[in-house]
């Protein structure tokens, strides 16, 4: 049996005690963490077999470490994950990559001189079912895409009670609509019809007590080879459902996030076609995402979302903040 990664993870919120669980589930990966919040981090090294369990980044470093999982605040993401790379660690940088574009090159260079694998972890790139139906629109059977159309939305406070208390409340830490959710969907719309090259937002917080950032967003996009796009999320309805829906010269295709299913039609009033797909649980899926970046350290597949993915869908996020403010369609970089 090949040996394990020793693999750290910073920061055990609820998506960095997800990564925790996740990473060991695949069996290829000793895991350790490391947590500031001292009673946090013992509760997660509590209910899960660590390797090791820290409270501080510099101490834990000392223990040697294949790859990290970078889940602090978006606005740490880039110090953390240049001070690991610098040690000659391979990331994985949770979503946004960051908040602003501040040393991002700095991390870049390292990331060069030190040969490391770095992803961020955009994981509807890992989806079985939106990953089969990008495999359709690239084969070029359906014409090239014309439109992109994506609603969705979920009541927020019921899948992360402690909204109030975390990072969602403020724009600077990468909270609200705009960098928490809907950064997701432009990210797979820039991975399936290509890059968001301007954009006009509007976004403004109307129910979601004790915050004040948006918890409700529109855009309108156009994309590289002249898609247009338009994107409306919602983190208040009682109905956990969404879709995407991509025009193409001569066929429509959609993905419903909801029960993780894409569909195509070519005729004119015809019935949808059910594309293949795998019903899978949502730890399922951020299993498959450990497994596919662990490869991607050993060569043998490419990262599903590199760091320059990344910061292309960190200005866009940047792009429609700045076009909610102005009221303007605003380029992107």
């Amino acid at each position: 049996m090949a040996e394990k990664h020793r693999v750290l993870v910073i920061g055990t919120g609820s998506i960095g005690e997800r990564h925790t669980r996740c990473f060991l589930e695949t069996q290829r990966a000793d895991v350790s963490i490391c947590e500031i919040n001292k009673a946090l981090c013992d509760d997660v090294a509590g209910r899960y077999a660590l390797s090791g369990a820290f409270t501080d980044l510099d101490e834990a470093i000392k223990h040697s470490y294949d790859a990290a999982i970078v889940c602090v605040p978006a606005n740490l993401h880039i110090a953390v994950a240049t001070k690991l790379a610098s040690n000659g660690i391979h990331l994985l940088i949770e979503k946004p990559l960051a908040t602003n574009l501040d040393g991002i090159e700095e991390l870049e260079g390292v990331i060069a001189e030190r040969s490391l694998t770095v992803g961020v972890a955009y994981v509807l790139r890992t989806n079985p079912a939106l990953r089969s139906m990008k495999e359709a629109i690239d084969s070029g059977r359906l014409g090239k895409p014309v439109q992109f159309t994506t609603q969705s939305g979920q009541h927020f406070p019921t899948y992360r009670p402690a909204y109030r208390e975390i990072y969602y409340t403020r724009h600077e830490t990468g909270g609200g609509a705009i960098q928490d959710a809907i950064t997701h969907i432009a990210n797979a719309s820039e991975w399936l019809v290509g890059s968001v090259r301007k954009i006009v937002a509007d976004a403004e917080h109307k129910i979601l007590d004790g915050v004040d950032v948006e918890d409700t967003v529109h855009f309108i996009t156009r994309h590289e080879n002249d898609v247009m796009g338009s994107f409306s999320l919602n983190q208040h309805q009682a109905p956990n459902e969404g879709y995407l829906q991509i025009a193409c010269e001569r066929g429509t295709v959609r993905f419903e996030f909801h029960n993780g299913r894409w569909f195509w039609m070519t005729e004119p009033g015809a019935e949808w076609n059910e594309g293949d797909h795998q019903a899978l649980e949502r730890d399922e899926i951020f299993v498959l995402q450990a497994n596919h970046y662990l490869d991607a350290i050993e060569g043998k597949v490419p990262v599903n979302c590199t760091l320059e993915a990344g910061k292309q869908t960190l200005r866009v996020n940047l792009a429609a903040l700045e076009s909610v403010r102005s009221g303007r369609w605003v380029s992107v970089g």
